[in-house]
């Protein structure tokens, strides 16, 4: 790329995965090596998944569960639509960023230009970059996408204060066929004691696998928004959806008082 392409920087890079290429490369593989085990055999790749986006040493290997089921589409995926929620911004609606690539240790990633200006035109759809500026339930997924795929590009969304039919249509918009997957990244519930939050968690984690999007509430997840809306276009076009991991930070890396759930879920 050339030295006048707009980049949205890392940003977190050092607090939620290591900075330095090598070190982020064996948190990973970490990450990986730790992910919940999945049958033998040949399976087909997801069309989407769902994944935390906590710090990869809490939820790294729930993450890895999920991304450890692209191998068989990593010659074949080439745009992946990335969806979080706005943590520090708000916005009404979905926000794109305006950027022509976002950096990670691990080099940069190509946003995709020509399907940003396809769905810029839909309702509750805008440019908002300050919404992407310091997002981390986005960028964390990018190492992982990284490692799991070859040469992809990007469409990431930061949905705010959006409706599951405004998401669902910029979902549909995007869907593509096989070249193109489709990425929701949400935490489960947070700061409940380990016995209530495996309760809650397991309550969210059925109405996901059942693709009851509207059970799903705001405090049952952070990113409800963006994964009602996926779930409602898995639904609509009767896919199924597959739990590859449930727990939360206490069984990972912290103390059992307040924790924070994770779920990875393969949509095929």
């Amino acid at each position: 790329m050339s030295s006048t392409v707009r980049v949205r920087p890392a940003v977190v890079d050092g607090t939620f995965y290591p900075s330095e290429p090598a070190s982020l490369r064996l948190a990973l593989q970490h990450s990986f090596d730790s992910a919940a085990p999945h049958p033998a055999g040949a399976s087909p790749a997801p069309k989407a998944i769902v994944v935390p986006h906590a710090g990869y040493q809490y939820s790294g290997p729930i993450a890895a569960s999920a991304y450890a089921r692209l191998g068989a589409a990593r010659h074949t995926v080439r745009r992946v639509v990335l969806a979080g929620p706005s943590h520090r911004v708000y916005l009404r609606g979905l926000g794109l960023s305006s950027a022509d690539a976002f950096d990670t240790p691990l080099g940069l990633v190509r946003l995709d230009t020509e399907l940003r200006d396809r769905v810029i035109g839909l309702p509750a759809v805008h440019i908002n970059d300050a919404a992407h500026a310091y997002e981390h339930s986005l960028e964390v997924q990018l190492p992982f996408l990284q490692t799991v795929l070859d040469d992809f590009t990007l469409l990431p969304l930061s949905v705010g204060d959006a409706t599951i039919d405004e998401v669902a249509a910029v979902l549909e918009a995007c869907w593509g066929g096989p070249e193109t997957l489709v990425v929701v990244s949400t935490d489960l519930s947070h700061y409940h004691p380990y016995a209530e939050a495996m309760e809650l968690d397991a309550r969210t984690a059925a109405a996901i696998v059942g693709l009851q999007a509207r059970r799903i509430d705001d405090m049952a997840a952070c990113g409800a928004r963006a994964l009602r809306g996926l779930l409602s276009v898995a639904s609509e076009r009767q896919l199924t959806v597959e739990q590859l991991d449930l727990r939360n930070s206490a069984d990972t890396s912290g103390g059992r008082d307040k924790v924070v759930g994770y779920g990875a879920f393969a949509i095929a």
